[in-house]
């Protein structure tokens, strides 16, 4: 039996907006494939690059798109009433760059794809995001590590913007 300690960073910001605002901005900036048909078409892409086209084709411009949202709020609608604070969970990433990251850390793929909190506060509206790279950084991996921090980037960039 092997264990190992994963240190995690959490990268947060917290916006003015408004809770459907920060989430119409996000919306915007990732994919939404119909995710039957997108497995269909992975499972039927011959070739690595007839993947990595289709998969670019269901990503949006921050070439991450959605696999699923959880509505956290809701059930904190039932328990506290309808005054309670909306949240969702988004689960979004990119198959090409899970693959390179699996590539060379196996484990990379109990991390990916990645999940964005969206939630309000009494401070604000707060987008939340654990890197990648601090899960994959106890593998001790550079090809990994600089996929992971890419991929850090990427949606660090997409939490500022919709803020």
């Amino acid at each position: 039996m092997v264990s190992t300690r994963v240190q995690v960073e959490r990268f947060s910001v917290i916006s003015s907006r408004t809770f459907q605002e920060v989430v119409a901005a996000l919306e915007k900036a990732i994919g939404h494939p119909d995710m039957k048909a997108f497995g269909k078409n992975l499972r039927g892409a011959k070739t690595y690059d007839e993947l990595e086209k289709i998969v670019r084709g269901a990503t949006g411009p921050s070439e991450l798109m959605e696999f699923m949202r959880m509505d956290l709020g809701e059930v904190l609608r039932k328990r506290n009433g309808a005054a309670a604070p909306q949240s969702l969970r988004f689960i979004v990433g990119n198959p090409v760059i899970m693959s390179q990251m699996v590539q060379h850390v196996p484990d990379a793929g109990s991390y990916a794809p990645v999940t964005i909190l969206i939630d309000e506060r009494p401070d604000g509206v707060h987008l939340s995001y654990d890197r990648m790279a601090s899960f994959l950084a106890p593998y001790k991996s550079p090809e990994a590590l600089k996929i992971a921090q890419d991929l850090d980037s990427k949606v660090e960039r997409l939490l500022a913007t919709a803020a």
